[in-house]
């Protein structure tokens, strides 16, 4: 054997070697569960959207009837459901950094306790929030109560609830802790100094907040709207609650195919083109967040 292969195969890894090496045992149990429940059940009903639905029986094959169906018959639900989910996450967002913006700079000790506040939330559960805007909303609910004790109102209001603006105010009421995070985590890292040097300079707090602060949370902002969108894109239980049965989401046609009329190949093509739909929409937001905020 040649000597500088017999010193190749008997050396001991260098430390990068080695060190790559242990990354990947690290890393391999994360892999598998990744595989394993993410990647092979979406591979699975993806091959399924293209099969066709029978009798008590599912035909495989490749069919682009499913497909076809939802474009000529859910279009109208794809689009509303995609306008709802842009409208609830862009007022989460901006809701979201106004909130992370004050208790960053502007409130001291008592942003950390409205943080916290804000935070605590999460731990409500999702119905619970849902069934208290029922409460809230309602024909005896605590706003039409509220109204007629104050004379507004002589009978109580019932376009409070059942309709799209209900959708939107639960949701947002639900997302917006999740944006808050990423915005306030990434506030976190923009220096103080940079917004005093910039005022002291003579710019406003709109060119501060332009030039300065919007550029650096860029990241931030993309995934608070990008996880607002996707989670409210996919919802089915607040419509369904709380909306209108004549305007209902995507994800209630969704549910209704696995649920109601069992019949999951075409359930598994809805569900791939509202995500394909989704991640379109988001990629088109992601190019405008990145030219309009991007650093000057």
């Amino acid at each position: 054997m040649p000597e500088n292969l017999a010193t190749k195969l008997t050396a001991t890894p260098s430390p990068d070697g080695r060190s790559r090496i242990a990354t990947i045992v690290l890393l391999l149990p994360a892999f598998l569960v990744f595989l394993g429940l993410f990647v092979a059940p979406l591979s699975f009903f993806f091959v399924q959207s293209f099969w066709k639905a029978s009798i008590f029986s599912i035909v495989p094959g490749f069919y682009l009837d499913n497909y076809i169906e939802v474009f000529t018959q859910y279009s109208g639900p794809l689009l509303r459901t995609l306008d709802i989910a842009f409208l609830v996450a862009t007022v989460t967002t901006i809701l979201g950094f106004l909130f992370a913006y004050a208790v960053r700079f502007s409130l001291g000790s008592l942003g950390n306790v409205l943080l916290l506040t804000a935070l605590t939330t999460l731990f409500g559960g999702y119905l619970v929030k849902i069934y208290a805007w029922l409460t809230i909303l309602g024909v005896d609910g605590i706003l039409n109560s509220a109204l007629i004790r104050l004379g507004l109102i002589r009978q109580p209001l019932q376009i409070l609830l059942y309709n799209t603006g209900a959708v939107v105010v639960t949701l947002t009421h639900y997302l917006l802790p999740l944006a808050i995070l990423p915005i306030y985590g990434a506030l976190r890292e923009v220096d103080e100094t940079e917004l005093a040097a910039a005022r002291d300079m003579g710019a406003s707090g709109g060119r501060a907040m332009r030039d300065i602060v919007l550029p650096q949370i860029r990241p931030a902002l993309l995934a608070s709207f990008g996880l607002c969108f996707l989670l409210a894109a996919g919802d089915y239980v607040t419509p369904a609650l709380v909306g209108s049965p004549g305007r209902a989401m995507f994800g209630n046609f969704i549910q209704e195919q696995f649920s109601l009329r069992m019949n999951t190949p075409e359930g598994a093509a809805m569900s791939f083109t509202l995500i394909a739909a989704s991640l379109a929409l988001l990629c088109v937001v992601g190019f405008v967040i990145n030219r309009v905020f991007r650093a000057r």
